[in-house]
């Protein structure tokens, strides 16, 4: 052949999008344990919605692009009035849910938030079924919506789980977008060409850049970064369903396809070598693990490396409440990835810069006891310079166990360890948590407090009469499986 033509046999489909596309359409799910964390994942979802409705930096992106549109059978952004097309529905439920870093969390050799789905899977679902009443047709049931999110948890915590995005500058929200596109897609109807269509699409669009999220440019862009990744998975369902053809080797094209351009070399080396050259490996199959083993962010609204470190500082607090000005030195040990993400010095520029940083969520907590979005607040860090005073005297220390157990399968570790020193000599113990509260090993105990959590929220935006009907339903497992969604999402519209 000659050296000037390109071969143009035009490929499968990569195996990646096959496995995903089989999965979605033919995984059933019987794992009464993962149905009963997803029932707790909605609520406690939705409760991170409507607590972050109390935010105007959030509440400004809500609703139509073009003021007074109307759309038939639009599907609701739950504590609002909005009635949107699915796309702009799911942005806006993704933004609610994720703004204030509150909901749910993966990690391992990428990071994420799987519940950031529910924008994509929600919206569509409500849509769909207000169309199938009208239709005098069955709507759909809560029971879909906790499939659907089963399935999405699935597919961006399994590729997750041995796939860094992090480590060549990409941000998580490609496999919420991936996520996304498969289980809406699925939602709609789609046949499995049609599913095949739209995950290569999703691979093939531009992918968000980590920036936003780290020091010198972390900002707000993070907070409705995965909402707009959800609405464009169902942008790019819709389009397959239109009957739009997939891109069969957008994985493993050379040159053009997504290893070779965006996976295939690392932050610290740009040059492509031969030894960089990357294609996706994965650890287990698609089934129901990731629901099950999923992480809860119960205590704090902060990024969730920083969750253990924030409750070692709630407990020492009664022994440094009195003596914050004698403090000479705070040791905080902690995991590589922690350190990676979090670990930042120099003036906090905004309430997003500051729940990513280890250093402002150990300090408040230490001088205040708790940690709440409110305290990330411009008005609240002006208000209190303690709390840089407190981060200037933070040393970061990272343990070795702690960074192997993190990655671990039967730990999944999330370890920090806080210990404050004095001017006098004297010091604290050393505080050492290992599992959040959120975390599978600690569901007995944490549940409980997910509740709690989820009561609380809701009485932000309803009546405590309304809160209660919606709670009860939430709490019955077998009766909010067969509610139809569209009920369902009647409880939560304005």
């Amino acid at each position: 052949m000659s050296a000037n033509v390109d071969l143009n046999n035009r490929p499968d489909y990569d195996p990646v999008l096959q496995d995903i596309a089989d999965y979605v359409l033919t995984f059933k799910v019987t794992s009464a344990e993962a149905l009963d964390t997803a029932r707790n994942c909605l609520m406690d979802t939705l409760g991170c919605g409507l607590l972050a409705l109390r935010f105007p930096e959030c509440t400004k992106h809500l609703g139509p692009i073009v003021e007074g549109t109307i759309v038939p059978f639009g599907a609701r952004v739950p504590g609002t009035s909005y009635r949107l097309d699915p796309v702009k529905a799911a942005w806006d439920i993704g933004c609610i849910v994720r703004w204030l870093d509150y909901n749910d969390t993966w990690l391992a050799a990428e990071w994420g938030h799987p519940s950031d789905n529910l924008g994509g899977i929600l919206a569509v679902a409500d849509h769909l079924s207000q169309k199938r009443v009208a239709n005098a047709e069955a709507p759909l049931t809560v029971r879909d919506v906790l499939e659907a999110m089963i399935m999405a948890h699935e597919i961006q915590g399994v590729i997750a789980l041995e796939n860094s995005f992090n480590r060549v500058g990409l941000d998580h929200v490609i496999l919420v977008k991936v996520a996304s596109t498969a289980v809406t897609a699925k939602l709609m109807g789609a046949n499995r060409e049609q599913l095949l269509s739209a995950l290569s699409h999703a691979f093939a669009d531009g992918q968000a850049l980590r920036t936003y999220r780290h020091a010198p440019n972390a900002g707000s862009r993070k907070s409705w970064a995965a909402g707009d990744a959800s609405s464009r998975g169902v942008r790019l369902a819709d389009i397959a369903m239109r009957g739009e053809m997939g891109i069969p080797g957008v994985l493993t094209a050379k040159q053009w396809g997504f290893y070779d351009v965006l996976f295939s070399h690392t932050n610290n080396d740009l040059a492509l070598k031969p030894q960089d050259k990357r294609a996706f490996t994965f650890a287990r199959a698609f089934g129901s693990y990731v629901m099950e083993n999923v992480l809860f962010k119960i205590s704090f609204p902060a990024e969730f490396h920083a969750q253990t470190a924030c409750e070692a500082a709630v407990t020492l607090h009664p022994q440094v409440r009195n003596r914050l000005h004698e403090i000479d030195r705070i040791v905080i040990t902690t995991h590589e990835s922690a350190i990676r993400i979090i670990s930042k010095v120099g003036p906090l520029a905004n309430a997003a810069d500051r729940d990513h940083c280890i250093q402002y969520m150990t300090a408040v907590p230490l001088a205040f006891g708790n940690l709440v979005a409110e305290q990330y607040e411009d008005d609240f860090h002006r208000a209190h310079p303690i709390i840089d005073v407190l981060r200037e005297k933070m040393v970061i220390v990272e343990e070795p166990r702690f960074t192997r157990e993190y990655l671990e399968p039967d730990k999944r570790s999330i370890a920090n360890a806080v210990q404050v020193f004095f001017k006098d000599g004297s010091s604290t113990e050393n505080v050492v948590v290992e599992y959040p509260i959120g975390h599978r090993r600690r569901r007995a105990e944490g549940i409980p407090l997910l509740e709690d959590k989820f009561k609380a929220n809701l009485t932000t935006r309803f009546t405590g009469q309304r809160s209660g009907e919606i709670f009860t339903l939430c709490k019955d497992q077998t009766r909010l499986e067969s509610t139809p969604v569209n009920r369902f999402v009647d409880l939560f519209a304005l």
